[in-house]
């Protein structure tokens, strides 16, 4: 990555960081904070990020830091890509891989063409209900915390936009696709709601962010190798 000036970091920058599997979003945030700080002196810098990315997904994380913090919002408006792959026939009530299985489905009705039919459900403006394991909040309390202690939550239906939803490959049960979505789309929640379309069931198994606006990943890297590569301009 080029060298900055400790006045160029602090006026803002916008760094592209391909996240790790198992990484969370704020453990990507602190690494770089703790590297930028230690480079280039800081005792105190805004870092942040636009977009987070559960665990067990890949990809895109726009990194803001110094005075670029401000765009946040900005950035967190723009359409996303994501890239990823579904089970059929089984769901789980984290709707991905969080959590064991509790629903077995049949699948055997499941053709390529019902498949293309469905799909057609999920373009352009929907009302989608978020998976209760996510940290939105519900009288105070981030909603898969309550989950977690076995709580039953009512989720709302919040409007979102689909630009695209198409399926890459199918080698059943599993299911590989690409979506392009708006802001406040959970993926997860799209892959449970195809497979109950589809008079079965469906979870998430793999998720990757490849683009967020005209951001893309391929000029994205990865937080160590970020880190390794900090100099500071002469």
């Amino acid at each position: 990555m080029p060298a900055f000036t400790t006045d160029e970091i602090k006026a803002g920058q916008v760094f592209l960081i391909d996240k790790p599997l198992t990484w969370t979003s704020f453990a990507v945030v602190n690494k770089l904070r703790y590297a930028l700080k230690k480079t280039y002196g800081f005792k105190k810098l805004k870092v942040g990020h636009a977009g987070t990315l559960d665990p067990l997904a890949t990809g895109l994380l726009i990194i803001c830091a110094g005075n670029a913090t401000k765009s946040i919002n900005q950035y967190m408006g723009q359409h996303k890509i994501y890239t990823g792959q579904l089970k059929l026939g089984a769901t789980t009530p984290s709707y991905d891989l969080e959590t064991e299985e509790d629903n077995i489905y049949p699948t055997d009705h499941i053709t390529p063409e019902l498949l293309e039919e469905k799909l057609r459900q999920f373009q352009g403006d929907i009302q989608q209900i978020p998976p209760v394991f996510s940290a939105i909040k519900k009288d105070g309390v981030k909603s898969y915390e309550a989950a977690r202690l076995g709580i039953d939550i009512e989720m709302e239906a919040r409007p979102v936009h689909i630009h695209y939803f198409k399926i890459t490959a199918v080698k059943m049960p599993f299911v590989n696709f690409e979506v392009k979505c708006s802001k406040g789309t959970y993926i997860r929640s799209l892959a449970h709601d195809f497979g109950q379309a589809l008079n079965s069931g469906s979870h998430l198994t793999a998720l990757r962010r490849i683009a967020i606006g005209d951001f893309s990943v391929e000029n994205a890297s990865g937080p160590l190798e970020f880190t390794d590569s900090l100099q500071i301009k002469a």
